[in-house]
């Protein structure tokens, strides 16, 4: 296994496993192949995938699991196909995440209804809590051997002398940390303290105008169903517990004036609906709403260079797109698998990093382009005939990418012990 030159002499190989409370660590100097800062669907998807094949991997979040986050947490089929090629998506279907087998598409007075067909062994979609989603992504990673320790807010990168990236520093509590890596990635989200510490330049914006808003509805949810209205496009995912992620997404303009009109976020969200989206209001009487209104406005729509000496972004935080396609989750595990394989490569030997890391660059644009096109027209709410095709769109790019992940070479799956 590969390990990182000129490391300080005070160090700890074992500082941080898993198993160690974080009250014992202390500024010693920590060392791994790859330290992956941030724990959910990118960073623990790569440390697995890079554990997997015999790499020394530390993953570290500030957050503890299982623990919730801001997501609407559909998964498209290309993320049910990477679940699956990793051994993950029956797990997932266990936990209770209903198996989504009909999609249901509202636009005025007419109704679509469609089955999920069965391609690449599977026949639905899920939209797990990311309660669970994450935790189980964790445990994963820390099946195949990676370290996992949570707690622990990572504050910069060190570089070395010649400007490397070779390393980060934080703290666990009060007591600091340093961690020596070989590679340091960042997937600590849209706001990634890794991406500013480094210095990734955006290097495509789209527009930032969209504003999503969700919560918990208990009752009865048959389908997948989206709702489009006048300058509005909302939905039901069925999810773990008898309950449904019901969201909306709106100009973030128009969701401002609905605040200052309403003044809390469940008024704002109840008269939306009301106003904008009347079926999925009526589909919501019965039901018992379970949380607050929770949302994020003026989503961002842009690329970001991942790689550089030393570092790479995976996830939110080389990339992110408005929630209106919901393909967030799918892209995380692609780059993460993107990136793992780059890494791989690059710790073996095999490739040159600076030319492993590039191809990883290069893959990840060329993939994700079309689906990001498609997103900033869709966040811009054109009118309903084109909002359709749009939609028509987005299908057939998740189908063909769904196809083009299928067939990439079956990681070693990782079965939890």
């Amino acid at each position: 296994m590969n390990r990182s030159p000129n490391i300080s002499p005070n160090i700890r190989h074992d500082a941080l496993h898993r198993t160690e409370p974080h009250d014992t660590l202390t500024a010693d100097v920590v060392v791994a192949d790859v330290v992956v800062v941030g724990a959910r669907c990118a960073g623990a998807a790569t440390a697995m995938l890079l554990a997997e094949r015999g790499h020394d991997v530390l993953v570290v979040d500030r957050a503890t699991f299982p623990s919730d986050t801001l997501s609407t947490h559909a998964i498209a089929r290309t993320g049910v196909v990477q679940l699956d090629r990793w051994g993950l998506l029956d797990r997932i279907v266990e936990s209770g995440a209903p198996a989504i087998r009909d999609v249901v598409f509202h636009s005025g007075d007419a109704s679509v209804h469609r089955a999920v067909k069965e391609r690449f062994g599977r026949d639905f979609v899920i939209a797990p809590r990311r309660t669970v989603l994450d935790q189980i992504l964790v445990d994963a990673a820390a099946t195949a051997g990676a370290r996992v320790r949570t707690g622990v807010t990572i504050e910069g990168v060190r570089r070395a002398d010649d400007g490397r990236v070779r390393g980060v520093y934080g703290r666990t509590g009060i007591d600091p940390i340093e961690v020596s890596a070989r590679v340091v990635v960042g997937a600590d989200g849209l706001r990634s303290r890794i991406a500013r510490s480094v210095g990734a330049e955006l290097t495509r914006v789209g527009p930032d105008s969209g504003t999503t808003q969700y919560t918990y509805v208990a009752g009865e949810w048959p389908a997948m169903e989206y709702f489009l209205g006048d300058g509005t496009f909302g939905g039901i995912f069925p999810t773990h517990g008898g309950e449904a992620c019901i969201w909306v997404c709106t100009d973030t303009a128009d969701a401002d004036v609905a605040r200052r009109r309403h003044g809390t976020p469940d008024a704002m969200f109840d008269a939306l609906l009301h106003d904008a989206l009347p079926e999925l209001a009526d589909r919501l009487r019965g039901g018992t709403r379970t949380a607050p209104v929770r949302g994020m406005r003026q989503l961002p729509n842009q690329f970001r260079r991942p790689v550089g000496d030393g570092w790479a972004l995976v996830g939110d935080a080389g990339y992110h797109r408005d929630a209106v396609t919901g393909h967030g989750i799918s892209d995380a595990f692609r780059d993460a698998e993107l990136l793992a394989d780059a890494l791989d490569r690059a710790l073996r030997g095999d490739t040159d990093e600076a030319v492993a890391l590039a191809g990883y660059h290069a893959a990840r644009d060329a993939m994700a382009a079309e689906i990001f096109d498609i997103t900033c027209e869709l966040s811009q709410f054109p009118p309903a005939a084109r909002f359709a095709e749009l939609q028509k769109a987005l299908g057939r790019a998740i189908d063909a990418h769904a196809a083009e992940l299928a067939a990439r070479p079956r990681p070693a799956p990782c079965v939890a012990a």
